[in-house]
């Protein structure tokens, strides 16, 4: 196949994950016309999104490892199936506990099947400008905001939040499913163990997936992952209710979302270009410091302007350094697993983000200022930054930039 579908790949890849983090990420639009209809608490609907991250998390590790047996295409198609008869599902549910069930386990278990099989199969179709790719895949995720949000809210304006959930479902099959079918396996692995040695002879064929999950290096970079995650959920979840108590209006409040998720943008595509530059880890490095920094900045800010600064110095480097955690696995462990490990490495994440809603939360009730929140999460930033500098690759692989090409 040629050199050049593996743009092809990315994207797809960019645009199934808007589409499909798009749908999971509409519920704050839909939080308050629901309760509004159904009498089903606000607390209980945002419930369904927790729940969705823990059951991203858990499935993430099986959707990989299927990846991995049977190829990224059939992972991602059925996927797309499940993700859209969820959404479906969950329109028609009449009672909170329903919901949670259609939209948390469901919804959250399918998202699984997108993120990080797309990511293993990204990372095996470059081995020139890998950091960008995978950011770029990223890049589209982080469209979602932009685009499904709006339409989602236009959709329940004109039509209720049923039939609008509805109609989303069937955005995501229209579009979804036949973009999963131009997903293809990389070429080493359809070549078979052959193509493996020819195409990289630096890969670890003889390393088992047993093996690989114990190694000190991806423990490392499961916990950094996870401390990493940690450090901007809670900022993600509470800052618009922080500047809510500085006495900045909802809706300019809300602004400061759009703002970070703009920066984002530019921050997947910096931090790319960069990690091939300058190789992977060290950028990885240096981008946990300086968003444990840029989170400890939000203590300090109380006018509109403030956060908006913060908020795009955060977003641009929270948003680039995620995606090069794959970049990590893929140069240090055996293609033929990626899926495995990317999905453990999302895994790891997801369970990082489902700390900060709850845990700030906590501190605001218990102390009375979000001020403690951003303190300790810049430590855990400084814990994830620690732990990835003791992390080295193994003998042979270091951290040379990508060829360019």
């Amino acid at each position: 196949m040629g050199h050049s579908y593996r743009w092809v790949i990315v994207a797809a890849g960019g645009l199934l994950g808007c589409i499909a983090m798009g749908a999971m990420f509409s519920l704050p639009v839909f939080l308050r016309p629901m309760a509004q209809d159904t009498g089903w608490s606000v607390t209980g609907i945002s419930a369904a999104m927790t729940i969705a991250f823990l059951a991203m998390g858990v499935a993430s590790l099986g959707w990989g490892g299927l990846s991995d047996r049977y190829g990224t295409r059939p992972v991602v198609l059925g996927g797309s199936m499940v993700l859209a008869a969820s959404l479906a599902i969950a329109s028609q549910a009449s009672s909170l506990g329903e919901f949670q069930c259609a939209f948390g386990l469901l919804v959250g278990g399918a998202m699984a099947a997108i993120f990080a099989p797309m990511m293993a199969c990204v990372t095996g179709w470059f081995d020139t400008r890998r950091s960008l790719a995978v950011s770029l895949v990223s890049a589209g995720m982080g469209m979602a905001p932009m685009t499904m949000a709006p339409l989602a809210g236009w959709l329940v304006e004109a039509h209720g939040w049923r039939n609008a959930m509805l109609a989303i479902a069937g955005i995501v099959a229209v579009l979804m499913i036949p973009v999963s079918l131009l997903v293809r396996r990389p070429p080493a692995l359809e070549a078979g163990s052959a193509g493996l040695a020819a195409g990289d002879a630096r890969d670890r064929a003889d390393m088992t997936v047993h093996q690989a999950v114990r190694s000190r290096p991806f423990v490392l970079l499961m916990a950094a992952n996870f401390f990493c995650c940690a450090t901007h959920s809670g900022p993600i979840f509470h800052t618009v209710s922080y500047a809510m108590t500085c006495g900045i209006p909802t809706i300019a409040a809300v602004s400061i979302y759009s703002v970070e998720g703009l920066a984002g943008m530019f921050g997947r595509l910096g931090f790319g270009l960069a990690g091939d530059r300058f190789g992977a880890h060290r950028v990885l490095v240096l981008g946990l410091l300086a968003q444990a920094l840029a989170v400890l900045a939000y203590v300090s800010v109380s006018r509109l302007g403030g956060f908006y600064a913060v908020a795009s110095v955060t977003g641009f480097i929270y948003a680039g350094t995620m995606p090069l955690y794959a970049v990590l696995i893929r140069e240090n462990f055996p293609l033929s697993m990626m899926g495995t490990l990317i999905g453990a490495s999302a895994m790891a994440g997801s369970l990082g983000m489902s700390t900060g809603p709850l845990l700030g939360g906590w501190i605001y009730d218990r102390l009375g200022s979000y001020a403690p929140m951003y303190v300790g999460s810049a430590g855990l930033g400084l814990v994830a930054m620690l732990i990835l500098t003791a992390f080295r690759p193994f003998p042979g692989r270091g951290d040379a930039p990508a060829r360019a090409g």
